[in-house]
Order: structure tokens, then sequence, then C-alpha cells
């Protein structure tokens, strides 16, 4: 979607400034917002993409005036509100007020660590051969749809040439509507920058940009 989060090429936000020695977490809340957003996606009532997509959805004003974990706290008490496990008064209140939906898993502590050191591989069998090999040319495809994507703004329409075949993974454009995994090909796609930022960009410069099949069209030799 052209949410707020799409912000590649644009002017206006200042320099990254990294931070030394940079704490993984800022505050306590940002920790226990953290926790809160894993232990409801091991519940299985919304997947990884979906939670993606929800925090895009955000209204642009109130993402870019929001720090990282404040966004994800905002989009998890959506999806909680939205999928009928607590209601918005019973979250700004800390008390429930009917007895609690049902979910499929509950995440415990002994299985937490053994669970997420496995980590959630998206990788599939691929549905039939790559479409595009090493070296092709290829476009970005000038989408723009309404929902969850991970086809960056800054390349649509652009021209590319593929660098590296991954394989076939879960397309999290219909993931994260529930619309089912559609494994699809994912290559990575080496962009120009003067194709991308124009001729004043360094003409020495490239952009890795990672990309499924549906997201590129061929481009004749």
């Amino acid at each position: 979607m052209n949410g707020a989060q799409d912000l590649g090429g644009m002017h206006g936000f200042g320099p990254v400034r990294p931070e030394p020695d940079e704490p993984v977490f800022h505050a306590d809340w940002e920790r226990r917002v953290f926790a809160l957003a894993m232990a409801m996606g091991f519940t299985g009532t919304w997947n990884l993409d979906g939670s993606r997509a929800a925090r895009e959805s955000l209204p642009p004003a109130e993402y870019l005036a929001s720090s990282y974990y404040a966004i994800w706290l905002r989009a998890l008490e959506r999806q909680v509100a939205a999928h009928g496990l607590a209601s918005p008064g019973e979250m700004a209140r800390g008390v429930s007020e009917a007895p609690a939906r049902p979910v499929a898993r509950v995440l415990t502590a002994e299985i937490l660590e053994p669970r997420f050191r496995a980590g959630f591989p998206s990788d599939r069998p691929a549905p039939g051969p790559a479409r595009f090999g090493v070296g092709d040319a290829v476009r970005a495809r000038n989408l723009h749809p309404a929902g969850h994507t991970r086809l960056p703004r800054y390349v649509r329409g652009r021209l590319g040439r593929v660098e590296r075949v991954h394989g076939a993974f879960v397309l999290p454009d219909t993931h994260a509507t529930g619309a089912g995994e559609n494994p699809a090909w994912l290559y990575t796609v080496a962009f120009a920058a003067a194709e991308l930022w124009g001729p004043d960009a360094d003409p020495n410069q490239r952009v890795m940009v990672e990309m499924f099949e549906p997201y590129l069209d061929a481009v004749a030799a």
C-alpha cells in the first residue's frame, strides 16, 4: 500500500543517525509491547504479514509522529479489536467485560525459547520453474495496491537486472489478507542509482531490492 511507511527516496526526514551501542529496547514498555506482539502472533489469529499490514494501515500523520514500538502497539490494539479478542474499552480500562474468545494456540514459557530459536521460515516448494534468471533485464511493475505489498514505491516502473534467484517464498501480498500463501519466486534485482534517482545520482551506485516474481515484467532484449 502507498502508506507513510514507504519513505524511500522522499526528502525532508533528515539524515539517518545510528546510535552508538544502541540498546535493544529504550524503555520497559517497548519490551512489553514486543512480548505482547509475539504472544498474540503465536495464537495464529493473524500472521506476520497481517501484522505488517496493520502497522502500515495507521493514518499517515499518526504513523510519522509515533516511535517504532508505539506503531507496533497501535497496530496490535487494532488487530485485537478487529478480531474480537478485546474491545477498545476493555483495553483502555484493562478489565475484561466478557469471556475470552478462544485462540488456536497459547505461547507458554516452556515452548518460548525452542519455538523462537527454530524461527518461522517462509520458504516453500516452488509452484513451477522460475520465470527469470541471473542477468535478465526486468521492469518493476507499476502497481499501487490498497493492501499490503513488499514492492517499494520508488522502484515501480523502473528497469533493473536480476542478480540472484533465491527460491520460492510465501507471497506477503496475499498472505496478509488470509488469501493464501501463494508461494512465488524471489529475486535480488539491481537498479542503477540513476534509474531510480535521475542524472544527479552517483553513477557508480546500485540499489539491490528483494522482489517477488509477480512484481516483475520481462524486458525484451
